[in-house]
C-alpha cells in the first residue's frame, strides 16, 4: 500500500529533467519581467500623482497669500478636498479595496499587470499549472490572485525563476 502511494506522489512530481520545469522556467521569467514592468508603470504614475499635489500645493499657496485672499482661498480648498474624498470612495466603490496608498498601488499594479500578461500571451492557467506539477510542495499558490497585495512584490518564490529550483 505505502509502495503504491509512493508511486503516484512520485508520477506527480515533476523529475528535474522534465519538459515542464524548462518551460515553468521560460515562463517565470517571462512573469518576472512582466511584474517589473507592471510595478514601473505603477511607480510612474504615482510619481506623476506626487507632481500633481506638489504643483496645486504650490498653485494654492501662491493664490492664498500673493493673488486672493484666504477668504476667498477657504471654499476652494474646501472643495477640492471633498472631491478628492469623493473620488477616495468612488475608488473604494468600485474596487472593495481601501482608499490608500498601498491599495491603490495593489489596483493598478493588477490592471497593467494583466494588460502586459495579454499582450505578451502569458497563459496565468499554463502557469499556474507547471507550477503545482513541478513544486507539488509549496502550500501557498502561485495564483494571479495572492493573499497579501504585496505577495509577489516581496517574496523571491514567485518574482526570482532562479528561486524556484534552489
Amino acid at each position: 500500500m505505502a509502495k503504491s502511494i509512493e508511486s503516484l506522489i512520485y508520477q506527480s512530481i515533476a523529475n528535474p529533467n522534465d519538459p515542464r520545469r524548462r518551460e515553468l522556467e521560460h515562463m517565470e521569467k517571462q512573469k518576472w519581467m512582466i511584474d517589473e514592468k507592471a510595478k514601473a508603470q505603477v511607480r510612474a504614475e504615482l510619481y506623476f500623482g506626487l507632481g500633481f499635489l506638489t504643483v496645486q500645493t504650490l498653485g494654492f499657496m501662491r493664490l492664498t497669500f500673493w493673488e486672493l485672499s484666504w477668504d476667498v482661498m477657504e471654499p476652494i480648498c474646501f472643495f477640492v478636498t471633498s472631491f478628492g474624498f469623493a473620488l477616495a470612495y468612488l475608488f473604494f466603490l468600485k474596487t472593495s479595496t481601501e482608499p490608500t496608498f498601498q491599495g491603490f498601488f495593489h489596483h493598478r499594479f493588477r490592471a497593467k499587470q494583466e494588460r502586459l500578461m495579454k499582450t505578451h500571451n502569458f497563459d496565468m492557467s499554463r502557469y499556474n499549472e507547471l507550477f503545482k506539477a513541478c513544486c507539488p510542495n509549496y502550500h501557498g499558490s502561485a495564483k494571479f490572485e495572492p493573499s497579501h497585495p504585496f505577495h509577489h512584490l516581496g517574496e523571491t518564490h514567485l518574482t526570482d525563476p532562479r528561486a524556484l529550483y534552489r
